[in-house]
């Protein structure tokens, strides 16, 4: 297991609002908001009525004390989602520290939030440095939970800041390489695709990007009600659009 969670607490989905508000009904029929740690739309997986999985906080200075992490969704069978956007880096870097993508090498130098792009003005997510590999690797982590069957897409909505990253990326070559991995936050998934129907510009930049030589990790993970474990690498074979 790569990542645990701490005690969770069932509840039931009621709604979602100003982005970073849930309201939850826990087992005992009490109504709690929870803070829901996603800037995105969660399209597909924020239905009411559904079940969910809450962490709680005893921390004082926090104005709430309960944190959405799982929400459960039925497109191919009973299937928790990880909604918690704050988690995957963690993971990944625990997964780079174990060395579990032998497609990146042997490199011995992990960094993380390391400025580049032009002016250096973004920050990258992972800089993979070490005499083992002939370049710098440079890796960026996008968190997916949109489907279509067993297809996992991203974005789920259209993404001017995924497209910036996408043409900084490119920009890398060839002196450094530069690679993608999409952290697909659910076990019931096979397969990945950019998601043309809601990014159509982002979907074009990266077949561009994969042309140039950026590289793609399409990464699946299964999630539980005690933690996450990589299952390894999603197909990916999309026709240009």
């Amino acid at each position: 297991m790569l990542y645990y969670y701490p005690t969770l607490y069932p509840g039931i989905f009621v709604k979602r609002y100003k982005r970073f508000f849930v309201d939850v009904e826990l087992a005992s029929g009490k109504i709690v908001t929870a803070h829901c740690p996603n800037t995105g739309p969660m399209t597909g997986v924020s239905t009411p009525g559904s079940a969910v999985m809450l962490s709680r906080s005893d921390n004082p200075k926090r104005k709430l004390a309960y944190t959405l992490e799982l929400i459960q969704v039925h497109d191919n069978s009973p299937t928790w989602v990880g909604v918690n956007t704050m988690l995957p880096n963690r993971i990944i870097k625990i997964a780079l520290q174990q060395y579990l993508f032998p497609q990146l090498g042997e490199y011995s130098q992990i960094k993380g939030e390391v400025p580049y792009g032009l002016e250096n003005k973004s920050r990258i997510d992972f800089l993979l440095t070490g005499t083992g590999i002939e370049k710098p690797i440079y890796l960026e982590v996008k968190n997916t939970t949109f489907v279509n069957g067993k297809l996992a897409l991203f974005p789920d909505t259209e993404t001017t800041r995924g497209q910036k990253h996408l043409r900084e990326l490119m920009g890398l070559l060839p002196h450094s390489r530069a690679v993608m991995l999409y952290f697909i936050n659910r076990g019931d998934c096979t397969e990945f695709a950019p998601g043309d129907i809601t990014d159509p510009v982002y979907g074009s930049l990266l077949r561009d990007a994969i042309a140039l030589g950026v590289e793609i990790l399409p990464c699946r993970f299964d999630i539980s009600c005690e933690g996450i474990n990589y299952l390894g690498l999603a197909d990916y074979n999309f026709m240009p659009i």
